[in-house]
């Protein structure tokens, strides 16, 4: 398998370098297209008979995907793409020719390899993507085309703020504890990244140390999806209607003191869980303004208070007296604000028709160990 990984790599690394040289030589671009053509001509080459080996559908997925990665620099999505090196995240697409029997998975240029099946695939499968992690773990996920039947919207209307202490407290005053993952797990992490830092570069053993280091960073990156999966579709199975505050993240971790923390929580990561799924689910998100003053209006009487600080969790509004919870607060706020931008009241309908749309699933199954000499 890792000389599969190693041609689709090549090629992403080789496609990139064509298509920036091209604009250099030219000054317009090169189509992905003309591109793919050219992986034929470049196969007859001397030195590079060796990718006649690597399935050619998934070099063209490889070039294909560089091309959507240029879509998003230019509608400024994303960064410039970059060159992928092979200590990083390894995957290959198979759009044709994989086939499923038992617990085998066929995969073209490869032969059948040892699975096991976390859930039983629902629908058509379209694809299938092999990946293999920093830490050496393989897995393989599909992409099947289902009927998804139209969302039903039920339950209450919630507004919630995002926090580092509580990682969210609604408007009916129910809070959720910040698990803080990375934090827990730093003491390991320290302790593992000595003992690469000891290891001679190059050696077996120093391989073996950065394994460690990167399946310790992997189990808490699990931990914290896990945590966010289970949440979202909590919330979204309760309620048909969500309100989040439209936070600056990206703002935010520029606070040296605060990055760390705003980056183990995963805000951003929770509110996209949450927007897929009520799509699929029947919930409608909805999101405030940034510059909304949800903290400082008092929710009963709409009075604003100047002289509110960081680090007062609890204030009294000077105009109607009410004492008010500060995470509690500015959830109802941000729930009033979102009301405002629905469609009706008795049935919500802030993102348009009330209807689900055709959906992909994505199935994870990981491979065996002894499977892994792909």
């Amino acid at each position: 398998m890792s000389y599969q990984f190693g041609g689709a790599r090549f090629i992403y690394n080789w496609a990139l370098a064509r298509r920036r040289d091209y604009y250099k030589e030219n000054g317009k671009g090169l189509s992905c297209y003309d591109v793919i053509k050219e992986i034929t001509k470049l196969k007859q080459q001397e030195g590079f008979e060796w990718l006649k080996e690597v399935c050619a559908q998934s070099l063209q997925q490889k070039v294909i995907d560089l091309d959507r990665a240029f879509k998003n620099f230019f509608e400024k999505r994303a960064g410039y793409p970059k060159f992928k090196k092979k200590k990083d995240k390894q995957s290959i697409r198979y759009p044709q020719g994989f086939r499923i029997k038992d617990d085998k998975i066929y995969l073209p240029k490869v032969g059948w390899v040892k699975t096991i099946f976390h859930r039983l695939l629902e629908g058509k499968a379209k694809n299938v993507t092999v990946s293999r992690t920093k830490s050496g773990r393989y897995f393989a996920s599909f992409q099947c085309e289902v009927e998804i039947d139209e969302p039903v919207y039920l339950g209450k209307e919630i507004g919630i703020d995002l926090g580092l202490i509580s990682f969210i407290a609604d408007s009916n005053g129910n809070t959720v504890e910040t698990p803080r993952f990375l934090r827990k797990g730093e003491r390991k992490l320290a302790k593992l990244q000595r003992r690469l830092s000891k290891r001679k570069k190059g050696s077996n053993g120093r391989r073996k140390a950065r394994l460690l280091v990167a399946r310790q960073h992997e189990k808490v990156s699990n931990q914290r999806k896990d945590f966010l999966h289970k949440l979202s579709r909590d919330l979204v199975d309760r309620h048909r209607l969500i309100a989040f505050e439209n936070l600056n993240i990206k703002g935010m971790v520029r606070n040296s003191k605060l990055a760390k923390s705003i980056s183990d929580a995963g805000w951003a990561t929770f509110v996209s869980y949450c927007g897929y799924k009520g799509i699929w689910y029947g919930c409608h998100i909805e999101k405030v303004d940034t510059f909304f003053p949800s903290t400082k209006l008092c929710s009963d009487c709409g009075e604003k208070c100047q002289t509110l600080t960081l680090a007062t969790r609890e204030w009294v509004c000077t105009n109607c007296g009410t004492i008010h919870s500060r995470d509690t607060n500015a959830a109802k706020n941000i729930l009033k604000e979102a009301k405002k931008n629905t469609v009706g009241t008795t049935e919500i309908n802030a993102g348009g028709e009330n209807v689900r749309p055709k959906a992909n699933t994505v199935l994870a199954v990981s491979l065996k160990p002894e499977a892994t000499v792909l």
